[in-house]
């Protein structure tokens, strides 16, 4: 088996991302701004094989529209937001300069449609919605002291207050207000779309949680505004229940002609009800009619974003050394306690083999999906990494004391400040950075999650890659050209070949060029045996100095090292590599067993972005507070049928 390696030019304490105001207050002096950037610059050296390019978003964004992130202080609105993303200085809601130091291909900024606009309305003193004694109140203190917009913002943070707001928020105003501001959305998203530089795709955020369990969806539409518009968003208001959204979907392209689809948000505060089994959390069964229709609407999952990483949990992957990364498993919305037998329900390796057992069982697949990553930033930025993290909301905006607040409560328990993760990022393998190629390429899974950094990812699956296909140039044309990419299916084994033979795997990855060396690709392959049972073994297929590094007694390969200095919040690539890439076959490979099997890339450690606050402001956190992360990539999975 050959592995390409690649070691990169070392970097130390790569500068900062964002340039923030009062340079003194960071404890940093002499931090040098990014030079503002093109969209079509950022993407200049993508690559383009298999006409191919990789583009890079966020499809989980929140501005000033959403109420809750309204009432958590963010004052940004679409445009901001949208000018953000494309590379151009915008000042955060607490007065700090902010610019990404490069800027996204596609965006979509997904305000709920839970009283969607209603709050900015209130804000600004419109009559339709002030006329309601309690919102007159809200706008007392929205727009009053200090003190007032604190009582506000304290009443946002109470789940069960919040609950009551968006319910009454909801009620206020006409028909016509409410398709004024789903217009405004629209005809905003529009100006910023710029077909071939930048996207600004079009969709919001159905955000049902009956009980507090979380099933939010964002929707995503491949067509223009006028086509949009023709509907308002579905909202919990009109149906909690999924199936009751799937329907709307199908309303939407019959009535349209237009295409539209759904990503369901990480499921580790749902409390087991994100990928049923056997029966919904509304008392439905997960039959055929169930999974056909997920399968079809719901393509993509978002494995990760600040809320907590969503791929396995240690309890679930005992054996994976790297299971346990920014676990969230406490609770649900509303803080009621959550117990063993919920989370295989809510993670996405789990539920991938749980779709293997109900495609046994029905005959259809419901948890087929592809795998990106996303922010559900609520502070109208959307900022992924660990140097340029802006927070989940805007109470949480870069200060001394942020680490310490609570960013939320519910029930007993509260989150606090040092829990947020600062995750994640779409990859996108698209013909275009269009509405349409994005879509499409969400629609056919051919998409990939990172918890922050731009690492570029290539797997194929097939029966006759080969060593030089690893070194080929056009290592991505040969890829397609001999089998499937990521999100497909390989059925069978090709004609003239021994049953028994195991497909090949051909995966690439080259590190974040602005960003730290690769650890190691893993193959995660998940089966179904004979008698019913699910599976899963996690293999180390291509790492950095192999020659000095083979796995042990124990099959599991040593550690690559650590260079994080935490108090200078730094690293350095003198261990690691640039670029890893291997044929790869299974050697447990059963020709009778449907399976997948999906690639999962790591870097060397750094630091989080907690170190890089206490670096900026001279502070010293507990010692429970996590200071080094071992950031990573998920792709989508390629599934074995027999």
């Amino acid at each position: 088996m050959y592995h390409r390696h690649h070691t990169g030019s070392n970097t130390n304490y790569r500068p900062f991302a964002l340039a923030l105001a009062c340079a003194a207050a960071l404890g940093t002096a002499g931090l040098k701004a990014a030079e503002p950037a093109t969209a079509q610059a950022a993407t200049a050296s993508q690559a383009t094989a298999g006409q191919k390019q990789l583009l890079w978003g966020d499809t989980h964004l929140h501005t000033s529209q959403s109420t809750d992130a309204f009432g958590f202080g963010v004052r940004l609105e679409l445009e901001q937001a949208f000018r953000f993303a494309r590379g151009e200085t915008v000042t955060s809601s607490h007065g700090l300069k902010a610019r990404l130091d490069r800027p996204l291909d596609f965006l979509l900024v997904a305000d709920h449609a839970e009283s969607l606009g209603i709050m900015q309305r209130v804000y600004d003193g419109d009559p339709e919605v002030t006329s309601n004694e309690t919102a007159a109140h809200w706008h007392e203190q929205v727009t009053g002291s200090a003190q007032q917009q604190r009582a506000f913002q304290a009443m946002i943070k109470d789940g069960e207050q919040r609950r009551a707001a968006f319910t009454l928020l909801s009620t206020l105003g006409g028909p016509a207000l409410h398709q004024s501001i789903w217009q405004d959305t629209l005809a905003t998203a529009e100006r910023f779309n710029q077909p071939g530089e930048f996207t600004a795709l079009l969709g919001y955020e159905w955000t049902a949680g009956v009980r507090g369990n979380n099933l939010h969806r964002v929707i995503m539409y491949r067509d223009d505004a006028a086509t949009v518009g023709q509907i308002q968003p579905f909202s919990q208001t009109d149906s909690s229940d999924p199936r009751e959204l799937w329907d709307y979907m199908a309303g939407y392209e019959r009535d349209t002609g237009g295409q539209v689809l759904a990503i369901p948000h990480n499921g580790n505060l749902s409390n087991g009800v994100m990928f049923p089994v056997e029966t919904t959390q509304f008392g439905a069964a997960v039959d055929a009619d169930y999974a056909a229709n997920r399968r079809r609407w719901e393509p993509v999952y978002e494995v990760t974003q600040m809320k907590g990483d969503g791929e396995t949990h240690p309890l679930l992957s005992p054996d994976d050394e790297f299971a346990d990364y920014e676990t969230w498993d406490r609770g649900n919305f509303f803080g009621l306690p959550k117990t063993e037998d919920m989370l295989p329900a809510e993670y996405a390796r789990s539920a991938l083999k749980s779709g293997l057992a109900i495609a046994r069982r029905e005959g259809v697949n419901p948890y087929q999906f592809g795998m990106i990553g996303s922010t559900d930033s609520h502070t109208g930025l959307s900022t992924a990494d660990e140097d340029n993290f802006f927070g989940k909301h805007s109470g949480v905006e870069p200060d001394a004391g942020r680490w310490q607040r609570a960013i939320g409560s519910a029930g007993d328990w509260k989150v606090m400040g040092w829990e947020q993760t600062a995750s994640g990022m779409a990859a996108v393998w698209a013909s275009d950075n269009t509405r349409e190629a994005i879509w499409d390429a969400f629609k056919r899974r051919e998409v990939y999650a990172t918890t922050g950094p731009r690492i570029a990812v290539r797997l194929f699956a097939g029966w006759h890659f080969d060593d030089a296909d690893v070194q080929a140039a056009d290592l991505a044309a040969r890829g397609y050209a001999g089998g499937t990419p990521m999100g497909g299916t390989l059925s069978g084994t090709p004609e003239g070949s021994d049953t028994g033979t195991a497909p090949r795997f051909l995966v690439a990855a080259s590190r974040d060029p602005q960003g730290a060396n690769l650890d190691r690709i893993q193959i995660v392959k998940g089966w179904i045996d004979a008698k019913g049972d699910t599976h899963e073994q996690v293999y180390d297929v291509s790492w950095s100095s192999p020659d000095s590094r083979q796995p042990g007694a124990d099959g599991k390969l040593p550690p690559v090292g650590n260079t994080v200095d935490v108090a200078a919040a730094s690293w350095s690539n003198t261990i690691g590599t640039g670029e890893l890439a291997t044929v790869w076959q299974d050697p447990d490979f059963d020709p009778s067993q449907a399976a997948f099997y999906y690639a999962r890339v790591l870097q060397i450690p750094t630091p989080r972005w907690t170190a890089y606050d206490a670096k900026r402001y001279n502070i010293k956190m507990d010692a429970e507070v996590p200071m080094i992360t071992v950031e990573r990539a998920y792709t989508s999975p390629i599934w074995y049928q027999p």
